[in-house]
């Protein structure tokens, strides 16, 4: 046997660890006593209980996932700011992440139409950011909060290129509408050059019996605008009876809800 297998593994160097947040660790690490999982659950609720006040009000949205990295400038930054101009021309809300990059593309898109323009962030040991086009923003604590408020005021999905986070969160809203958890909302998926791997193993799970071929029809790719928006009129906006409203339903100050002025 070489001397490669009985070295000792080497620790990351301060600039590549990502210091965890305790809380969560403790969290994900096993079973507690009954008052710490009591309490762990009041956070929780705590949590959702922020975000259903924040974005009771918003209106119909259609989130757009992508990565954090892409600087302006950038095709993609700058599809993605046309797109949140055309989401927001269609009347919908546009609700992101709420941080750099992709995010703050689609958020900026929004806000230059004249839309409304939502942020749904996370705490993070790295600190990550806020981008300045948002109306209103919330932030959470967990991760599974904060994707089940992207997906819930949600009428379509728009997936731009992005990391693990946004490969998460492309699954988890393919699974949901796979298994009817909610309704046949789109998905489009743009940025057709970068995902045209994942595309073609999407294909070959269909070809080997790993998920229906009818699933296939659930993901949309293209690179335009025009046809995007055409999709997401066709499949969310007609199918579900969508329509603009002269007068909103009012929010109640007293618990705590707040409307979104544009």
């Amino acid at each position: 046997m070489g001397d490669s297998m009985t070295e000792p593994l080497a620790k990351a160097s301060p600039a590549q660890a990502i210091r965890s947040d305790p809380d969560d660790e403790i969290f994900l690490e096993g079973p507690r006593s009954r008052f710490e999982e009591f309490f762990t659950l009041l956070k929780v609720m705590r949590d959702f209980l922020r975000g259903f006040r924040a974005l009771h009000f918003v209106g119909p949205c259609v989130t757009v996932f992508g990565s954090a990295r892409i600087k302006p400038g950038d095709p993609n930054y700058e599809l993605a700011r046309k797109m949140g101009a055309a989401i927001a021309q269609l009347g919908f809300t546009v609700i992101t992440g709420g941080g750099p990059g992709i995010m703050e593309a689609a958020n900026r898109g929004a806000k230059e139409a004249g839309g409304r323009s939502v942020g749904c962030t996370i705490e993070l040991p790295s600190e990550q950011p806020t981008n300045v086009y948002l109306d209103r923003c919330v932030r959470m604590h967990y991760f599974f909060a904060r994707k089940t408020l992207l997906v819930k005021y949600s009428y379509a999905f728009v997936v731009m290129p992005g990391g693990a986070g946004t490969l998460d969160e492309l699954f988890e809203a393919l699974t949901l509408i796979q298994t009817g958890k909610i309704k046949n909302f789109p998905i489009v998926i743009m940025g057709t050059d970068y995902w045209k791997e994942l595309l073609h193993f999407i294909e070959t799970m269909a070809q080997r019996g790993m998920i229906a071929a009818k699933d296939l029809s659930l993901i949309y790719a293209t690179d335009s605008v025009d046809e995007a928006v055409a999709h997401i009129q066709s499949k969310a906006i007609e199918p579900f009876g969508l329509k603009r409203v002269a007068r909103p339903r009012r929010p109640l100050p007293l618990l705590g809800e707040r409307g979104l002025s544009r």
